[in-house]
């Protein structure tokens, strides 16, 4: 029996969507694209690498802030 992780074919359903040239797309490819990466990150989010993700996004928003000030 073959499983397929629905996160990595959604990874690669994106990867695939995001290299087509901008001008091509229609307002429905544009909005499929973002459902697209929504439900992957929410696929993503719960995981240990989205907890990682989410770290290293806290910590480089942090660093910003405090160079900011």
């Amino acid at each position: 029996m073959l499983t397929i992780n629905v996160t990595l074919l959604l990874a690669i359903i994106v990867v695939l969507r995001l290299r087509r040239r901008t001008e091509a797309r229609s307002r429905f490819d544009e909005k499929l694209t973002v459902i697209t990466v929504l439900a992957l990150g929410v696929l993503i989010a719960p995981t240990p690498v989205g907890e990682g993700i989410l770290d290293v996004l806290g910590q480089l928003v942090r660093g910003v802030a405090r160079a900011n000030f």
